[in-house]
């Protein structure tokens, strides 16, 4: 048995939800303890050193980084195939899950800190939603560019490319920021959501929404500390939000990664 420990906010966890659930192969779902604060158990640092979900256990083994684990799923359950058979066609559609897991997470990240942590107002607020507006805009067309007249992403069917992209562009969709109604983009969009696999993780993740108006004021007083890192930090400074990180740094409420334990 396939056991995922994730977060159903979480694109990365998505990611590998979707693809286990296209290949029929049964798995369960945990969330870990104070995920997200900083305070992670040590038993899950040590299956995931960056203390982040998902974690895939296979056979007792533990498997992080959503990229690494579809790569291991692929190869543990290769029908049907995620990945198309064609070299370069199989290049283009990681490439698409590298732009989507960096440049489009670190948008909708930086957006989440914004609207549901309220790590700026006012003038800085708009400052930052007028930024991730135009900077998904340019995504979203470049998305469209990669879809071209196919109907997915993939090329021929839906897989890979598809099941990387899907919740960036819905976790964008969701701030108001959805492919231009009658766009390919948003006819593809519009499939995905009807696959059985993306309704499930979708549904599971508009449940977990409702949480998230009280967690503004537990960061707010440093008992849950947010992740800058990689991408996201460098959002935030690029797109006009240094003063958040600073300030984020004096109350003690935003985190870098530790080492290994």
């Amino acid at each position: 048995m396939i056991e995922l420990l994730e977060h159903p906010l979480s694109p990365y966890a998505q990611k590998v939800k979707i693809a286990l659930a296209e290949k029929g192969v049964p798995f369960t779902v945990r969330t870990p303890d104070a995920i997200g604060s900083g305070a992670t158990p040590l038993d899950f640092r040590a299956a995931s050193p960056r203390g982040e979900v998902p974690v895939l256990f296979a056979d007792g083994q533990p498997i992080f980084d959503s990229t690494i684990i579809l790569e291991f799923i692929e190869d543990k359950f290769p029908t049907p195939a995620l990945l198309p058979a064609d070299p370069l066609a199989r290049a283009r559609a990681r490439m698409i899950e590298e732009v989507c897991d960096t440049h489009y997470e670190a948008i909708n990240w930086g957006l989440s800190e914004i609207i549901y942590f309220r790590r700026a107002e006012g003038e800085l607020e708009d400052t930052l939603r007028a930024a991730a507006a135009a900077q998904i805009g340019r995504l979203n067309v470049w998305l469209e560019n990669q879809l071209g007249d196919a109907d997915w992403l993939n090329g021929g069917t839906f897989g890979w490319a598809d099941l990387s992209a899907v919740p960036y562009v819905q976790g964008a969709a969701g701030f108001g920021l959805a492919p231009p109604a009658g766009s390919k983009l948003d006819a593809w969009l519009t499939r995905v959501r009807a696959r059985p696999s993306v309704a499930a993780a979708f549904n599971a993740a508009r449940e977990a929404v409702k949480a998230m108006t009280a967690v503004a004021g537990i960061v707010d007083a440093g008992l849950f500390k947010r992740q800058y890192r990689d991408h996201r930090l460098e959002w935030m400074i690029r797109s006009g939000g240094i003063d958040v990180v600073l300030k984020g740094l004096e109350r003690g409420n935003i985190r870098f990664n530790d080492e290994p334990v």
